[in-house]
C-alpha cells in the first residue's frame, strides 16, 4: 500500500534512520577505534531528528491510533520500543556502546522502524478516513517542524563502504 501523504514525513525520517542501520550492519566488525565516531553520529541523529520524531508519534499519532482497539497492542509495543531505544541513544551520548552493542542497536532500531512502517502505518491508513489522516498530517507537520529536514553527511568512519 502506498504511504498516505500525512505519514510521509515520518517515513522519510524512517528512511534516514534505516540508512544508519544499514551502514552499521555493513561496517561489521566495527573496530574499537571507530566507536566514538559511530556514537557521535547516533547522538547527532537523535538530537536533530529522532527525539522530535518519537515525541510527535507519542503525542499525536499513538493517541489517534488508540481509538482503534486492534491497534492498541502494537501502540504499546511501539511505546516500549521507544523507551528501550532512548536508553540505547543515551548510551551513545554517554559513549558507553561497545563493538557488540552498536550492531544490536542498529538491529533493534531497524526492527522498530519496519514494525511501524509495515504493520502500524499500513493498518492505520486502512482504519482512518481521509479526513482523519489529513488532520493527523497537519498536526504532525507542526510537531515535526523543529526536526532536521535534510540528510546529514556522514563522517569518514561511518560512511557506507563497498562490500568486501
Amino acid at each position: 500500500m502506498l504511504r498516505d501523504k500525512s505519514l510521509i514525513p515520518l517515513s522519510h525520517q524512517h528512511q534516514r534512520a534505516l540508512a544508519l542501520c544499514v551502514r552499521i550492519d555493513r561496517a561489521q566488525p566495527i573496530p574499537l577505534a571507530d566507536l566514538k565516531a559511530w556514537q557521535d553520529e547516533i547522538e547527532r541523529l537523535f538530537e536533530e531528528e529522532i527525539d522530535v520524531h518519537f515525541s510527535a508519534e507519542e503525542r499525536i499519532l499513538f493517541p489517534a491510533a488508540r481509538k482503534f482497539p486492534e491497534l492498541i497492542p502494537v501502540v504499546e509495543e511501539l511505546i516500549a520500543d521507544h523507551a528501550s531505544l532512548r536508553q540505547l541513544f543515551s548510551q551513545a551520548e554517554e559513549r558507553c556502546m561497545s563493538t557488540t552493542s552498536l550492531p544490536a542497536f542498529g538491529q533493534q532500531l531497524s526492527l522498530h522502524i519496519r514494525k511501524e512502517e509495515r504493520q502500524f502505518f499500513e493498518r492505520l491508513q486502512q482504519l482512518m478516513t481521509p479526513e482523519e489522516l489529513a488532520a493527523l498530517g497537519r498536526e504532525l507537520e507542526s510537531a515535526l517542524k523543529d526536526a532536521a529536514q535534510s540528510c546529514a553527511l556522514t563522517n569518514e568512519v561511518t560512511r557506507l563502504k563497498a562490500k568486501k
